[in-house]
């Protein structure tokens, strides 16, 4: 079985009808290059950490180029195709050949995936039709909310209604897995209950919550925080709190990002396995792990059920891969070992942490840890306990090699 996705290029926030009052890329400003685990190693800076991180792509491609794109893929491809997916940095919804695409791709005869959309480019109910007749089997469809006035609020939704009826008609056909980003005192309380109650009647399979960020510290690092100025943003905890009760609540699944998806118990799931945790390799070495502030607890408790005696070290930044070379310089020197390990897709070029690692005259040996080493909500949505675990297990195993060949 194979899988293809077609990239239909676009701009966020020009190819999507407009950034949403919440977007993480509005007034984006910094055009530096962070550095990553693709820069060259002579030089920081590359297509990744610059244009990528900042999804900072030329408008929609044609449709003449997607369909030569696809044929190309496709005969790389060997056995039945068993899914296309639909994704770029605009919004599908918004593409100008939507009716087009959609049949091109139908044509193959695959299930149909739409990877995101927010729905804003569509204004005719007859959409849904299309997309069915045409084999969509799975859909990540932002709602923000069930509430019309929200949505053209909050969204610049110029057709809400027509949207959700939409969405609705998609749910009972595909597996529709909706999203919401939480702005506490706009879509939470009682909007965000009705929300899940609307969802849930109509078929959904899920709903991924994912809390609000408005600082650097909880991810804004392209110089564009706050996002929305005066709001209010809840704690990690909290927030973790809220998923808990709304999934007692609803059978359809509900989980968040960062934290947490009650279904599964990720991120981190291995805690609560004691035999898969004993079958993780023993910690025989001392070296630094760094992360960010939310995972560090959880690695922590696993690393030391495995021997572990060095202390994880968390930076303020709450995510991992969006540690920047910034985060790094704030950690004070004398609590690390003379082995450091920084997340596989941390934002910071090799030489740099080398460099900033040994400042205090002290030469450290940096590398880079695994890519995973769990599952957040947005992942972990379309996985069972077993993936999940399975996951967690290579890449603790992994992360404890590494400790284990570059430790002292």
């Amino acid at each position: 079985m194979a899988q293809l996705t077609v990239d239909i290029g676009g701009r966020a926030g020009v190819d999507c009808r407009g950034f949403c009052e919440y977007c993480y890329f509005k007034r984006v400003k910094t055009s530096r290059a962070f550095g990553c685990r693709y820069c060259l190693p002579f030089k920081k800076g590359c297509d990744y950490c610059t244009k990528g991180v900042r999804e900072e792509y030329t408008g929609f491609k044609d449709l003449r180029t997607i369909a030569q794109e696809t044929l190309a893929a496709l005969q790389t491809k060997s056995g039945d195709l068993d899914r296309i997916t639909i994704s770029g940095g605009g919004d599908p919804s918004c593409y100008p050949q939507f009716t087009d695409l959609i049949e091109l791709l139908g044509a193959t005869g695959a299930p149909l995936h739409i990877g995101y959309t927010s729905g804003k480019g569509w204004d005719n109910e007859k959409i849904a039709d299309l997309l069915i007749e045409n084999g969509l089997a799975e859909c990540s469809f932002t709602v923000f909310a069930a509430d019309p006035a929200l949505r053209k609020r909050w969204m610049h939704d110029p057709t809400p209604d027509a949207s959700l009826a939409i969405l609705e008609r998609l749910c009972g056909a595909a597996d529709v897995y909706a999203a919401a980003v939480v702005l506490p005192g706009v879509n939470d309380g009682e909007a965000l209950e009705h929300t899940c109650a609307w969802l849930e009647e109509r078929g959904a399979k899920g709903l991924i919550l994912m809390r609000f960020a408005n600082t650097t510290e909880q991810g804004l690092i392209l110089e564009n925080a706050p996002v929305l100025k005066d709001q209010m943003v809840q704690s990690v905890e909290s927030f973790r709190d809220l998923v808990s009760d709304l999934n007692s609540k609803f059978k359809m699944k509900i989980s968040g990002t960062p934290l947490w998806d009650p279904e599964i118990g990720s991120p981190f799931a291995i805690l609560h396995e004691p035999a898969l945790l004993r079958k993780l390799p023993r910690v025989q070495r001392r070296a630094s792990v760094i992360t960010g502030s939310v995972a560090a607890p959880f690695i922590s408790e696993i690393l030391s059920a495995r021997g572990a005696t060095a202390p994880v070290i968390p930076v303020r930044k709450e995510i991992a891969c969006l540690i920047t070379e910034d985060d790094l310089r704030e950690i004070d020197s004398s609590l690390l070992q003379p082995a450091v390990i920084i997340p596989g897709r941390a934002f910071v070029h090799d030489a740099e942490a080398q460099k900033i690692m040994s400042r205090d005259g002290t030469d450290r040996e940096v590398v880079r840890g695994p890519d995973q080493l769990t599952a957040d909500a947005e992942t972990s949505m379309g996985m069972t306990r077993h993936d999940v675990l399975a996951l967690e297990m290579e890449g603790f195993s992994e992360l404890i090699r590494l400790i284990n060949l570059h430790g002292k």
